[in-house]
């Protein structure tokens, strides 16, 4: 029964790809805003298209590159090709964004917002090639019992690398450095953000053997048919029983639904906090660093939590407090004038909501497929968050724009309340199954 034990170092060193792309991404939603609006002088409808662009390539990229990692064999195994590939396309992409970003504030030209544009496209389609992939490779090498708590391990990694670019973001550009400037050179945050990818995912390439690990963990399935909910269709693949496949029908509409509400607000938090209170970067990035932390310390209590009472009971404790917390920001953004303890409590709270949603909803989709189709499902997966994420730009900038900025967090409160409801129709994919066959008792994780 040892086997069924969790190894915590192990899972540490998968996680590294997920952090190179966490702090990217924070980097991404945090800055790239800004050039667009303050450099490309763009509005709030047009920054949101483009902001949504990512969001409607990862609806193309992931669930293919996903479904190709699935069926790619390699020495190396088949995640990691596309890990390697996507991580050396956006390290040198990326540093280019900031040169094109200098260059047209000292002299505006349509060909640099042209090459601005399309060097933003090119990274964002390096990095949906390996999001999938790397995603996918923590459910190849953990058994479907620890999932949950294995993820919530690769969500306290994506955390680090959040809190490696908000920390570096607060003391590099704090309000008092970059008020009143003209323009704000982004090239050395770039540099630093650029050198933390490589870092991690050398480190993970060095220390993880995908195929080994994979068929290890492929032995271990076969010994233990009654974890697939799937059931084979005869001709190779698998196929879902009804019950199984409106569960994930659902599951799959609160992905997207508590995404709209949660992504809204990470998407524009800077540049409400800006309008609203008058807060650079500095500002926002350290309530941000805030809610990061608060999920980093959340993690692992959640993880063990879920494979207690349960994977949907936890998600559905997360999105009470979540929509609890966007209620409160509307009223401690709109009746102090600047950032304050009350607001980090509450920013506090809402990582520690997001982590309940957070570590328990990709194990919960995974659980309902065998293992030679983990990338297929996490590209479902993906697919239900990135369309939430490509309407939700576009939709609370447009509000914003057209109401005011205030509809920010009443927006995304009405929407992850929206999610409760369809998660409350979910009906498989939860740890507790396990738990009453007497698996829970073997999921304490080695030191």
């Amino acid at each position: 029964m040892n086997e069924l034990k969790l190894n915590n170092k192990r899972t540490i060193l998968v996680g590294l790809a997920f952090l190179s792309i966490c702090a990217f991404w924070q980097m991404y939603d945090s800055v790239v805003p800004l050039i667009l609006r303050e450099t490309f002088k763009m509005d709030e409808s047009l920054t949101g298209i483009i902001m949504a662009a990512d969001n409607i390539l990862a609806l193309f990229l992931l669930p293919f590159f996903g479904g190709l990692s699935d069926r790619t064999s390699t020495k190396l195994g088949r995640r990691t090709p596309y890990i390697i590939a996507g991580t050396a396309g956006a390290v040198i992409l990326m540093n280019i964004l900031p040169i094109l970003d200098n260059s047209y504030s000292r002299e505006a030209a349509p060909i640099q917002l042209a090459a601005f544009v399309i060097v933003l496209g090119l990274l964002l389609i390096s990095m949906g090639t390996y999001r999938s992939p790397a995603v996918a490779l923590m459910p190849d090498v953990t058994a479907k019992p620890l999932r949950s708590k294995a993820n919530a391990i690769i969500n306290l990694m994506g955390a680090v690398g959040g809190v490696l670019y908000l920390g570096v973001a607060a003391v590099m550009y704090p309000t008092s450095r970059v008020a009143g400037m003209e323009h704000v050179n982004y090239q050395p945050l770039f540099l630093i953000v650029a050198a933390i990818m490589a870092a991690a995912v050398i480190t993970m390439l060095v220390t993880i053997r995908e195929p080994a690990l994979a068929a290890e963990n492929q032995e271990l399935e076969k010994k233990h048919p009654e974890w697939n909910l799937a059931e084979d269709d005869g001709s190779g693949g698998e196929t879902l029983p009804a019950p199984v496949k409106k569960s994930l029908g659902f599951l799959l509409a609160s992905i997207a639904l508590w995404y709209i509400g949660y992504n809204g607000v990470t998407t524009w938090f800077t540049t409400y906090i800006s309008r609203i209170m008058g807060e650079g970067l500095g500002g926002a990035s350290t309530c941000l660093l805030v809610a990061t932390a608060g999920a980093i310390v959340s993690y692992i209590p959640i993880g063990m939590a879920a494979s207690r009472i349960g994977r949907k009971k936890t998600i559905l404790a997360g999105i009470i407090l979540l929509a609890s917390c966007f209620v409160s920001g509307y009223f401690l953004t709109t009746l102090f004038s600047s950032v304050n303890a009350v607001m980090y409590v509450a920013f506090a709270l809402v990582g520690l909501a997001w982590a309940a949603i957070n570590v328990n909803s990709l194990p919960m989709v995974v659980e309902m497929c065998r293992g030679s189709d983990v990338g297929k499902f996490t590209g479902y997966y993906y697919t239900a968050s990135m369309l939430a994420q490509v309407i939700t730009p576009v939709l609370a900038g447009s509000l914003m724009k057209s109401i005011s900025y205030r509809i920010l967090f009443p927006y995304a409160a009405c929407f992850v309340i929206f999610s409760f409801i369809t998660m409350c129709f979910v009906r498989h994919g939860d740890s507790k199954v396990e738990a009453k066959r007497g698996l829970a008792a073997f999921e304490d994780m080695d030191d």
